[in-house]
């Protein structure tokens, strides 16, 4: 997969996205906590705060915010670059950089966990030390701030997972990773729960608990909405993270359903859904084989022996009345000395093509192709009444196709040969290795009267039995005389097409 291909346009521009986004849900956590505890929580709403208290609080969150900012800022920034150089580089992801680009949600937040967790010292060391005062609001203030870290921490883990998707989609290639290096549907919708809804409710009984007599609506409201629409936005943000790529799954798999086996689609997570995207992709990928497979051995073997084999398989056969149509090229030795290489195949082709297509529109099938020449057979595997006469109307469609062609290939010229009777039709060979075929008298015969054809200005011979069966169709035909037939000890009657 490309990147145009996975939606990536410009890599330095998701580079820059994901920091922002990043940058953007710490920011944004950091002022709602710090406005929380300054100026909203139960212990600031109970009592008015001196301005000089707020000035020192607004500088070191100032100071704080620059500092932590500024070097999360340059450490994202680098190592997102080194989980993406091979996209920014524009070449294929080596198999620990599709590793590495998988962690890259969790390395980024990382680090402003990290300052989260420093975060309550400078404004425990203000609130002590300079602007003494009790110990308490300080430990409330230190598990508020721990607690708006969580929140902040899920819900930038979970922009910069969905903005990096793209990525994930490319460096896997429609493979998953080969260890699961990612949080499961369950753990995720879990952990989003607890961070999005759970917390936030910690909160509020911490309010609370700590709030003695002091008046704590206002706190509640903020709490309580903040509570919503974060939790609401965590949950959103993990629960599309999953319904997505079920989305584009039951899409494929109705087109699938439709018979598009050119689908597939892109593995994104290196967890449960993107092993199951895989799957979904070596699935269909089974399904294309499959179907190229039957293809190519409807194309060997024809479309009716290849069905009749995806039926019934294994050794065997079975006793049926048949006809069998023989073609074979004439002079086909002295056309390979002749001609070059090229003419000598295109001439096999247009024969062979013709062949393909006389006697498939009488329902027959080819048997197999013999060098220069053809074994057709009509009424097996499926069994055809009027076979004789479908045999006899494949013959003189088949002649009378080849004289056209000859304007074309002035060297194409063959002899045809019908007859039917009894044969024995089924799978022989060996179990590891079979092929269907028709094995009996009116083969021999089909074959030997081809040879007496090609003497004849026709070209066609058929047995007085298949014209005797043919029906109707013994009308366009007249009996052509007695042909010996090796291996006989009486002659054949044949006839031969009467054309207009």
């Amino acid at each position: 997969m490309r990147a145009d291909e996975s939606g990536i346009d410009d890599p330095e521009a998701l580079v820059w996205t994901t920091l922002g986004r990043l940058g953007m849900a710490n920011l944004v956590g950091a002022l709602g906590v710090f406005v929380y505890l300054v100026w909203l929580s139960p212990d600031a709403a109970g009592e008015s705060q001196p301005d000089d208290h707020i000035v020192a609080y607004v500088a070191t969150f100032a100071v704080f915010m620059a500092l932590s900012m500024g070097d999360g800022f340059r450490r994202g920034h680098r190592r997102l670059r080194r989980s993406l150089a091979w996209l920014l580089e524009g070449r294929a992801p080596h198999p620990s950089e599709r590793e590495r680009v998988l962690q890259t949600p969790w390395r980024l937040v990382r680090p402003a966990l990290a300052y989260w967790m420093l975060a309550p010292v400078p404004f425990a060391v203000l609130n002590l030390l300079v602007l003494d005062r009790p110990w308490l609001p300080t430990v409330r203030n230190w598990i508020g701030i721990q607690l708006g870290g969580l929140i902040t921490g899920a819900l930038a883990f979970l922009l910069v997972e969905r903005t990096l998707r793209p990525a994930f989609a490319l460096a896997l290639a429609g493979e998953p990773p080969a260890r699961e290096r990612y949080l499961g549907i369950r753990p995720r919708l879990m952990l989003s729960w607890a961070l999005g809804s759970g917390v936030p409710f910690l909160a509020i009984c911490l309010s609370l608990v700590f709030a003695g007599r002091q008046d704590i609506r206002l706190p509640m409201a903020f709490l309580s909405v903040s509570g919503l629409v974060i939790g609401w936005l965590i949950m959103f943000i993990a629960a599309r993270s999953v319904a997505d790529p079920l989305e584009a799954m039951r899409g494929a798999v109705r087109r699938v359903g439709e018979g598009d086996l050119d689908v597939a689609v892109p593995v994104d997570d290196g967890g449960e859904v993107g092993l199951l995207e895989a799957g979904f992709n070596r699935m269909v990928a089974g399904l294309r084989e499959e179907r190229e497979l039957r293809d190519l051995f409807g194309r060997h073997v024809g479309v009716q022996v290849a069905r009749q084999a995806l039926d019934r398989t294994g050794l065997g056969g079975e006793q049926r009345a048949a006809s069998a149509l023989f073609v074979d090229l004439i002079g086909s030795t002295a056309l390979a000395q002749r001609l070059p290489v090229a003419d000598v195949v295109a001439t096999l082709n247009a024969l062979f093509g013709a062949v393909v297509a006389t006697v498939e529109a009488e329902g027959g099938w080819v048997n197999k192709f013999e060098g220069d020449g053809a074994l057709c057979v009509f009424g097996a595997p499926i069994d055809e009444p009027d076979h004789a006469a479908r045999a006899l109307r494949a013959a003189r469609a088949l002649h009378q196709s080849l004289v056209r062609l000859r304007v074309e290939y002035p060297s194409l010229d063959a002899g045809i040969g019908v007859s039917c009777g009894s044969v024995v039709a089924g799978n022989v060979g060996a179990e590891q290795r079979y092929e269907y075929t028709v094995i009996g008298d009116p083969v021999n015969e089909a074959a030997r009267l081809t040879e007496h054809a090609k003497q004849r200005d026709c070209r066609v011979l058929a047995s007085e039995a298949a014209v005797t069966a043919g029906g109707e169709e013994a009308r366009w035909w007249r009996r052509a005389g007695e042909f010996p037939i090796r291996g006989r000890a009486l002659p054949t009657v044949a006839y031969e097409p009467e054309f207009d």
